[in-house]
């Protein structure tokens, strides 16, 4: 392990009604979505556009995902993200991130491995240096 960033970044989200089951409960994959745009919005928020990465040849896919159910959230609630970035590796990142209320109770919560790979090639590649200590820099 390279670095770790301790600080967490905070993304709002609104459970809309497409994000429901029959049941007006957040359907289980819709979390995974909820989860990929607060890692979006986060490296957004560094300066790291998607396509600013694909341009240095460079793109971040999931390569490994743990998630726990903790209790459905329903249509309507606002809720947010809270994504730290606990691992900072060579060729890999790890967040832990959770979906909660207001008052802190979570929903859901998942720890989250990431590869950099090649755009071209999809094969693994290091992070630039300079991702690297903006990333740890925000922690």
């Amino acid at each position: 392990m390279d670095a770790v960033a301790s600080g967490a970044f905070h993304w709002p989200v609104r459970v809309y009604y497409s994000d429901t089951d029959a049941g007006g409960v957040v359907y289980h994959a819709n979390y995974l979505n909820f989860f990929e745009h607060a890692r979006t919005e986060m490296l957004r928020s560094l300066g790291f556009e998607q396509d600013r990465l694909m341009a240095e040849n460079l793109v971040f896919a999931v390569r490994q995902m743990t998630i726990d159910f903790v209790r459905p959230a329903r249509f309507n609630q606002q809720l947010e993200v809270v994504t730290s970035l606990v691992k900072l590796g060579g060729v890999s990142l790890v967040f832990e991130q959770q979906l909660m209320d207001e008052a802190g109770e979570v929903y859901c919560q998942a720890q989250v491995k990431i590869g950099s790979l090649s755009a071209d090639s999809f094969t693994p590649t290091k992070i630039p240096q300079s991702i690297k200590q903006e990333l740890a820099r925000a922690g």
